[in-house]
């Protein structure tokens, strides 16, 4: 793998899309299984409109994107977001990134992870990365 250019401006992103299992899998994984993600009626019933995935199922597509970009899981040195809005399954995620700073053998990343149609799912999204 060629190694990324990391400077000022430089941006990235990705997409994935929430298939009809994900909330499934990552309840089996995490032993979550709150009713909310994994009962489609149950989540009607409580007003979201269906299924809706784990936060850190969806936090987890966006640390995806970075480690996609850098190559090596254990250059995420920090990271922080503030869940906004459910993701339901068939949402297609897209997570872009634009490095804001570079200092002292770190990048600063801030990020934006929006769903198909543009609403932002989780907000104050950063990360710093060694380089």
């Amino acid at each position: 793998m060629d190694k990324v250019k990391i400077e000022k401006g430089v941006t990235f992103s990705s997409q994935e899309t929430v298939d009809r299992y994900r909330a499934i899998y990552y309840a089996g994984a995490s032993g979550d299984f709150n009713p909310i993600h994994i009962d489609p009626e149950f989540g009607k019933m409580v007003g979201l409109g269906g299924v809706i995935l784990h936060g850190l199922c969806a936090v987890g597509f966006v640390v995806k994107t970075i480690t996609d970009w850098q190559g090596d899981p254990g250059k995420i040195k920090r990271f922080k977001c503030r869940f906004a809005s459910p993701v339901h399954i068939d949402d297609v995620i897209t997570t872009s990134g634009e490095v804001t700073d570079v200092k002292e053998g770190r990048a600063t990343i801030a990020l934006k992870v929006t769903n198909q149609s543009g609403l932002e799912v989780e907000t104050s999204v950063s990360a710093e990365v060694a380089i």
